[in-house]
């Protein structure tokens, strides 16, 4: 079953399924993406502060979105309205494998978007020693099971809904 704005109550947690990157993966990656030495050539990349190749913070955030999405099983589309705080805290490096972990901070109704909630989230993507590669903030709209405005409040607490501020 595919999840909705329902669903996604502050204090909410969901942990992805994780993803090998490899060497092929990265090089590919950065020499269309971000054609720099410490990420597209091993032997360059060995000369480097980081001793080794390593993938793009940008391939991370790709691999990361990839995760989000299937994680989130949303039935239909997660437009994305922002991302705060952007930080790539360790080098991510070929045969890793990154999970993320996402916390539901906000929610509230759409004003201008019938049938949309906005969910803002916390994500952070772990690599298998458990050591935070990349975290940030974001919000994104997310469609709703009911079609109208009072159909959503109804499902949810009634007139005057406000989302839960329970974490966990």
């Amino acid at each position: 079953m595919f999840r909705a704005f329902e669903d996604f109550l502050v204090g909410s947690r969901f942990l992805s399924s994780s993803y090998t990157i490899s060497a092929e993966a990265i090089t590919r990656f950065a020499r269309e993406f971000d054609p720099q030495p410490f990420h597209c050539d091993p032997s360059a990349a060995s000369q480097t502060q980081f001793g080794g190749l390593i993938a793009s913070g940008w391939q991370t955030a790709a691999v990361s979105m990839r995760l989000f999405v299937e994680t989130m099983n949303v039935g239909g589309e997660i437009i994305g309205l922002a991302a705060d705080e952007l930080r790539w805290l360790k080098a991510v490096r070929p045969g890793d494998s990154l999970r993320v972990e996402i916390e539901i901070i906000e929610a509230r109704l759409s004003e201008s978007r019938p049938g949309y909630g906005i969910i803002r989230y916390r994500s952070v993507t772990r690599n298998q020693q458990d050591e935070t590669v990349q975290s940030f903030v974001a919000a994104a709209m997310v469609p709703a099971r009911a079609n109208r405005k009072s159909e959503i409040e109804n499902s949810l607490g009634g007139e005057g809904f406000e989302p839960p501020t329970n974490t966990v």
